[in-house]
């Protein structure tokens, strides 16, 4: 729209952690608006269903298939590597667009500015702040939002590469019960990306210390499972292997919380970390980024233009409308999320019986809360 925006990253080149993210409909249509939807699907499968098993059984409880439509046209879902989303993005922006290690300290008000103390002790000034920066988010804590949450769950999550083809069908596997939840995803036909969550017990803390120990206990939790889906655990290499604390903004510090503030604001995980059971992290954070385009980019577009007072009013009142959108869509998301992997993940026979009968229903929310369109980043 014309309105040059600088990007600090705390890192010295682009960040891949993660390896990949699950790609839901809504996550295709904000990257159709920014013009890199048809780039990205060459290098990924489209996956044409769910299958969800019961890991203390073997049977499976759920299946459901993604060809349906949905209210915002046909469901697309594929498993994107997080590094080629990154390049691609990066390469549409303009030169000089992103500045490499540059971390934010701290902030200061000046008047209607905003000064951004920088790890190398120089000072930025800003008109607009938009906090990008995760779950340990600087800028949310300045707007006074409540540090994430520990969940008191892990994930264990890795990509393992066949030369010669994985043999695994375009599906998203799902296995649950006995205080573990995982899943088995291809990319591309010799990619598979795959994940476990669960609570360790106290004679298990510590294994995330170690990748080698880690790749054992997934190994061991992974119940009755075919051997193939064994030998994608197996295969990884011990660089492709991470694991994580799960944390999440509890729903009510979204709203009663400040997430914007004069002409500050927050997106992405700094704004709705979620535990990742309905897989819309990143895909609801693609959806901020078209939203507050269009908010903010409008509001300042507006005519008549050229005053500073009515400009800071202009960057308030785009910001103020943007939060407004996307305070009950990331409740909302947070909350289902958060009930899916309590029930997902449960233990014990009664809550294994009451899982294997729901899964159908926590199947097809998968797409309902995929079943949404971001619009673009300007009203044509």
């Amino acid at each position: 729209m014309g309105l040059q925006s600088l990007v600090l990253e705390s890192s010295d080149s682009l960040r891949t952690s993660g390896f990949t993210f699950l790609a839901w409909s809504n996550a295709w249509k904000a990257l159709d608006a920014l013009g890199i939807g048809d780039s990205l699907r060459q290098h990924h499968i489209q996956l044409q269903g769910l299958v969800a098993v019961s890991m203390p059984t073997g049977a499976t409880t759920a299946q459901m298939s993604f060809k349906a439509n949905g209210k915002c046209g046909e469901h697309e879902v594929r498993c994107v590597k997080r590094k080629l989303l990154v390049e691609t993005l990066a390469m549409e922006l303009p030169p000089g667009t992103i500045r490499f290690g540059t971390k934010v300290i701290s902030i200061e008000q000046r008047e209607d500015l905003k000064l951004l103390h920088l790890a190398d002790g120089s000072i930025l000034k800003t008109k607009v702040l938009i906090g990008c920066d995760g779950v340990n988010s600087v800028v949310a804590k300045w707007l006074g939002l409540q540090t994430p949450a520990f969940t008191s769950r892990w994930a264990t999550r890795g990509i393992t590469e066949f030369p010669d083809g994985h043999g695994f069908q375009p599906e998203f596997l799902q296995y649950f019960g006995d205080g573990y939840r995982s899943g088995f995803l291809p990319c591309d036909e010799k990619t598979i990306y795959w994940f476990v969550t669960y609570s360790p017990s106290p004679q298990d803390k510590g294994k995330e210390k170690s990748v080698a120990n880690l790749k054992e206990y997934v190994l061991t939790k992974l119940g009755n499972v075919p051997q193939e889906v064994l030998d994608v655990v197996e295969n990884s290499k011990l660089d492709s292997v991470i694991s994580s604390p799960l944390r999440l903004r509890w729903p009510w510090h979204l709203l009663w919380g400040d997430t914007c503030k004069e002409n500050v604001c927050v997106a992405g995980d700094a704004l709705h970390p979620m535990t990742p059971d309905l897989a819309q992290g990143a895909c609801s954070s693609l959806e901020d980024g078209v939203i507050l385009a269009r908010c903010l980019g409008e509001s300042l577009l507006e005519e008549p233009r050229g005053l500073k007072e009515e400009e800071y009013n202009r960057i308030r009142r785009g910001l103020e409308k943007y939060t407004k959108n996307r305070r009950w869509r990331s409740i909302e998301l947070i909350t289902i999320s958060f009930m899916q992997g309590s029930i997902q993940q449960s233990a014990g026979k009664v809550m294994n019986y009451l899982r294997d009968r729901l899964s159908g229903v926590m199947a097809r929310m998968l797409l309902e809360e995929a079943d949404f369109d971001c619009g673009k980043p300007y009203n044509s």
